[in-house]
């Protein structure tokens, strides 16, 4: 039987590119403070693009029409977002996680992703190994373990070590089937409990990540100096 441990969550409903990556990057100094997996579900107000914290900056304006811009505190690819259902988890140094390599990580992560659909009746299954079709863009073809449908990529993921702790972002790019973004949410927190443990409690006194993360949006995330560093 896998021991419990605590974790906590929140909803953050829909917010700016700029903001969002903000408060995921905030969600690692909580983490730490908490010492306890915090994880979050959020949207986007209007459509936009994220890329990878080392990729160049001229050459993904090149490669998307997708406005605005903002480079993640994760690595990874060129993301779209609009409709997918985005969430992040951010594990302290202290957790089990943090411990991982990359590859099982990430392995894992879309391991609680896979289930959540499962239990929604949605048959999917993980990667064997990467197939990509275009440099630099997430979604065109995928890279192994990342969560396919039909054989398409519908989940992918990218993350980043810090001092404060493991940060990972997910996108999930629905099937075009009848699935409420709400009930995938329950879902994925129900597999957590199921395949790593974790005893989630909503995470309450948000007022302290959300000062943080206006402070990053504003001296980071919203400005070319941050966005086109490479």
């Amino acid at each position: 039987m896998i021991p419990m441990r605590t974790a906590l969550w929140f909803s953050s409903g829909a917010g700016d590119s700029a903001g969002n990556m903000a408060v995921d990057e905030a969600l690692l100094a909580a983490a730490l403070e908490a010492r306890a997996p915090i994880l979050r579900f959020y949207s986007w107000r209007e459509p936009a693009a994220t890329f990878g914290y080392f990729q160049r900056y001229a050459e993904v304006a090149a490669t998307t029409p997708l406005r605005p811009l903002i480079r993640r505190p994760t690595g990874g690819g060129i993301v779209p977002h609009d409709r997918d259902w985005t969430y992040s988890l951010a594990f302290p140094v202290s957790d089990p996680w943090y411990e991982l390599r990359a590859t099982e990580s990430y392995r894992r992560v879309h391991e609680l992703v896979r289930q959540a659909f499962a239990t929604l009746q949605v048959p999917t299954s993980l990667a064997p190994q990467a197939r990509k079709t275009v440099f630099g863009q997430c979604f065109d073809g995928y890279e192994q373990h990342d969560v396919l449908w039909n054989g398409k990529k519908v989940a992918g993921a990218a993350q980043r070590r810090t001092r404060e702790g493991l940060l990972i972002q997910g996108s999930v790019q629905p099937p075009p089937l009848r699935l409420g973004r709400d009930d995938w949410q329950n879902a994925f927190l129900d597999g957590g409990r199921l395949l790593e443990g974790l005893d989630w409690q909503v995470l309450q006194n948000q007022e302290n990540l959300l000062t943080h993360a206006e402070t990053l949006a504003q001296q980071k995330y919203r400005t070319s100096g941050f966005n086109h560093k490479r």
